[in-house]
């Protein structure tokens, strides 16, 4: 490999949430972080030397993208995903979840329904709450390890509860369903039928494996471009995700002028510099890195699977994003108690399932995008809770 992910930089004392915050958030000093959906390698050069470039410029005032921009940010997606988009869809905002709470601000009102699929990210559970509107849950379907969509429930809490919004997670977070043509267009109808507008979430659309393939919400059909608005960003793909830049298509001209309204209201204008000139070097020049890096992942995938093979814990197949998925009911142990297990004895500090939902209160979150000497560690420290 050209890249050499195996690496292990010392991320503490730099404000990192994921290494430096254990005792602020009420966990031990010195547990090992894998909960956090941020990565443990340093970004592209390319990208590292366009932000000295522009630190060394020294001025940092409003800034606003260049055509370039668009282009690096249209071509990405046209080249990957094979999504043709015009620049005037792009509305530019500082985060995936900022942009989500515009969107329940700009499409519903007070007391309005929005629907989710849990387990799922648990912010979209409080942008819907936080700004007083009425959550609607068509939980996923776990069987035979694997998720699914029913999509009659879906139908049916749709029509009952007169849901306005939809809130779509593809790839989805954390059960790492990586969503067909198929099961899009199914919702794409139901919510054509009862004017259910989408807002598709695809923040981790880069990181899909073989045989899967991602495909953007908008492009399977022009009646669902007209009734979506497409939710994406450089952030997880190249680590940037502290340098806020999001991208969000809407091809709707009345839907993007809502939401254009909805953010100004919000009080945001101008992008973080930063955050533009490393969206744009990362999509320029960031594809070999990327590609790289999904084969370093998945190798991590697979030490995860024969490690939860031997351990008799069962590791839900990872169709896409770096988080893996695993389900402890085997172990009979309470979800509190093994939260105490993982924190003080293993020294582990995971993602509790809990939190995406009722429905993952046996299942753990887990980053293994990190080096593979620091995954095995953390293996090796779940295998000691498990022989205890």
């Amino acid at each position: 490999m050209k890249y050499n992910f195996d690496i292990i930089h010392d991320r503490k004392n730099t404000g990192s949430l994921k290494w430096d915050c254990a005792e602020k958030r009420g966990k031990p000093a010195d547990v090992l972080p894998l909960w956090v959906a941020d990565m443990d390698f340093k970004v592209p050069a390319e990208v590292e030397e366009a932000l000295v470039k522009s630190a060394r410029h020294g001025i940092f005032g409003y800034s606003e993208p260049e055509d370039s921009y668009f282009e690096a940010v249209q071509s990405w997606f046209s080249e990957r995903f094979g999504y043709k988009s015009e620049t005037e869809w792009i509305v530019l905002t500082p985060g995936i979840v900022f942009a989500l709470a515009v969107a329940v601000r700009s499409f519903t009102e007070a007391g309005d329904s929005v629907m989710l699929q849990q387990p799922v990210y648990h912010p979209f559970a409080n942008v819907i709450l936080d700004n007083s509107r009425k959550l609607v849950n068509n939980s996923l379907v776990y069987r035979d390890g694997r998720y699914s969509i029913d999509f009659e429930d879906f139908e049916r809490k749709i029509i009952k509860n007169k849901v306005k919004l939809f809130i779509l997670c593809s790839p989805h977070n954390p059960v790492g369903r990586v969503w067909t043509a198929e099961e899009l267009t199914k919702m794409g109808e139901i919510c054509l039928r009862h004017k259910v507008l989408v807002a598709s979430d695809e923040i981790h659309c880069d990181f899909v494996y073989e045989p899967h393939r991602h495909t953007v919400f908008a492009a399977l059909n022009p009646k669902f471009a007209d009734n979506s608005i497409i939710l994406t960003s450089p952030g997880k793909t190249f680590n940037l995700a502290g340098l806020q830049a999001s991208n969000i298509f809407i091809t709707n001209p009345d839907l993007r002028k809502r939401f254009v309204d909805g953010l100004e209201a919000s009080g945001y204008s101008q992008l973080n510099t930063m955050g533009l000139v490393s969206c744009e070097a990362a999509y320029r020049y960031g594809g070999s890195w990327l590609d790289e890096l999904k084969e370093y992942l998945a190798g991590n995938i697979r030490a995860v699977s024969e490690f939860a093979e031997a351990a008799g814990i069962k590791l839900i197949p990872t169709e896409g994003t770096y988080l893996v998925w695993l389900d402890f009911s085997s172990l009979g142990i309470k979800n509190r108690r093994l939260e105490d297990l993982f924190l003080n004895q293993a020294k582990l500090w995971l993602c509790n399932g809990l939190i995406f939902g009722k429905e993952g209160e046996e299942f753990w979150r887990i980053n293994i995008a990190c080096p593979r000497k620091i995954l095995e560690e953390a293996l090796e420290r779940i295998k000691l809770v498990i022989n205890r």
